[in-house]
């Protein structure tokens, strides 16, 4: 009896030096789950600043004049005078079609003329002395008209046998020879003036108030390491409502003949300097729906949609989102969370 009642002394001043451990124990496990680590980051202090504001756009170069060489009537080629490549001034002779049928017909009519003006000027004077009547000099006239009406027919004829070069321009490639039998459908040449060239391309609609005719552009051509400028001369009036674009046209100069139609080019325009709030490319999260930076307020992180507009070699513009003087974490985006402890290691 004496025993057990020394073991449940022993039991009794044991346990509650056990649950005291315990509970010790366990205060400490919590202290450490409510303490989380701060992630150590990179901020950056968005600020205003004047920075370069261009546009860059794909166009493309167009002939200032271009036209397919059709002849208007269906004939033989009798002359060619067709140099491949090279220029020719407006009014040339390009090709003759046979034309011998209508210049007998021409000089047929020629003779018609000459005799119906005799009877006119006779009638004339038989109508003076009353030998003939007002009807019959009315007559004689309207024949002498219509003769000269059909010379004129036949001489219109004749001119669309001659084909001759509708501008300044250079010549293409022909597919046609000496000959050979051609109607309107035929395409024989190709004719284009390729001093000025025209440049088509287009821009955001947002940019559309800050391009006005005679701004210059400049643009680069793949297989030249120089730059090549144009001044616009024409903004269409309306916008695409596909695209939300305008399309807007300049001129080239090109003298040195460098540059042809159909060529791909990068175009950039210049706009007037921009005071813009700037920040580092790599603070911006692309998510399915917009971006978003990360800011530090109270030592938290906090996620912030935001927008943007132009971008330079390392920075991109916040138009809306943040406030100047904000802090903007660069580095060690994949590993903070919205409202995390997060620290600040540097600030770049």
């Amino acid at each position: 009896m004496k025993y057990s009642l020394l073991f449940l002394f022993s039991i009794g001043l044991i346990s509650p030096i056990f649950q005291s451990c315990k509970q010790a124990s366990g205060d400490k496990k919590n202290a450490q789950v409510v303490a989380p680590t701060a992630i150590a980051v990179n901020v950056f202090v968005a600020s205003s600043k004047n920075v370069a504001n261009n546009i860059v756009s794909s166009g493309t170069l167009l002939a200032n004049e271009q036209i397919e060489i059709h002849p208007e009537v269906s004939g033989r080629i009798i002359m060619l005078n067709i140099q491949e490549g090279r220029n020719v001034t407006k009014g040339t002779l390009l090709i003759k079609l046979y034309d011998g049928d209508l210049q007998a017909q021409y000089r047929k009519l020629l003779v018609q003329i000459q005799n119906a003006e005799k009877t006119e000027a006779r009638t004339k004077q038989l109508l003076a002395k009353e030998a003939a009547s007002q009807a019959d000099y009315d007559l004689a006239i309207t024949q002498l008209n219509a003769v000269k009406a059909d010379l004129e027919l036949v001489a219109a004829q004749i001119q669309k046998t001659e084909i001759r070069a509708a501008f300044n321009g250079r010549i293409g490639l022909k597919s046609v020879s000496q000959g050979a039998y051609i109607s309107p459908t035929t395409v024989i040449a190709s004719l284009q003036q390729i001093d000025p060239l025209k440049m088509d391309f287009s821009i955001p609609e947002k940019y559309s108030s800050q391009i006005t005719e005679n701004d210059k552009v400049t643009f680069e051509v793949d297989g030249f390491s120089e730059k090549f400028t144009g001044k616009i001369y024409a903004i269409e009036p309306g916008i695409d409502a596909s695209t939300r674009t305008i399309k807007i046209r300049a001129l080239v100069n090109n003298n040195a003949a460098k540059l042809y139609p159909g060529a791909f080019a990068k175009v950039s325009i210049d706009l007037k300097a921009l005071n813009a709030l700037m920040i580092p490319s790599q603070a911006i999260i692309p998510q399915t729906r917009g971006k978003q930076v990360v800011l530090v307020k109270n030592g938290k992180a906090n996620f912030t949609k935001v927008e943007t507009g132009v971008r330079n070699e390392n920075q991109v513009q916040v138009t809306s989102g943040i406030s100047e003087g904000d802090t903007v974490v660069i580095t060690g985006l994949m590993f903070v969370k919205p409202d995390g402890m997060v620290k600040i290691a540097k600030v770049e």
